[in-house]
């Protein structure tokens, strides 16, 4: 009887068994010294545990109180409700043009130089444009001007303040930047 030998399978056979071969021989010597060197090492000792300390909890008493941060009360009273405050608009003036409106319709749209006298051009929304500088007067809170420059507009408006008094407030109108 013949038997036929199949070569592809017999030399992956031999590449099988040569690489068996190859990880059991000497080429683990190097691990196996290690090991045991290190076996030879004499123990270290391990440091005990740290004691247990319980939690104890905390109690925050101030918790009702002011926040540390926090302005004291009176001066909290005295900037928001204006107490010893002589603040008041006046009535008895005749209001100008743009008190017409609130203050956050109206644009400033430019600037213009005239003797000397730098003037604000403001939009008031509805296609007009008014001229106004240092001293007058607008929005619906007794706006009055303090300071024009080329970039914006400062006013101090007199505001209630909730408790039968008036408080300014200060606004600032900038240019309107083109689209």
């Amino acid at each position: 009887m013949m038997v036929s030998l199949n070569w592809p399978r017999c030399v992956g056979l031999a590449v099988a068994v040569m690489t068996l071969s190859a990880c059991s021989g000497s080429s683990n010597q190097d691990l196996k010294d290690f090991i045991e060197e290190t076996k030879r090492r004499p123990a270290g000792q391990i440091e005990p545990l740290p004691p247990f300390v319980p939690y104890q909890s905390f109690t925050y008493s101030a918790m009702m109180e002011r926040a540390p941060f926090d302005p004291p009360v009176e001066d909290i009273d005295q900037l928001i409700l204006g107490k010893n405050s002589n603040v008041k608009p006046d009535t008895s003036r005749e209001k100008e043009f743009l008190e017409g409106f609130n203050i956050e319709s109206l644009k400033m749209v430019g600037t213009l130089e005239q003797n000397g006298i730098l003037w604000a051009l403001i939009n008031d929304g509805q296609g007009g444009i008014h001229r106004v500088t240092q001293g007058n007067h607008m929005g619906k809170n007794y706006g009055r001007i303090v300071a024009t420059s080329k970039r914006q507009i400062d006013i101090i408006e007199i505001v209630p303040n909730g408790a039968d008094g008036w408080v300014e407030r200060p606004q600032v109108i900038k240019i309107a930047e083109k689209e």
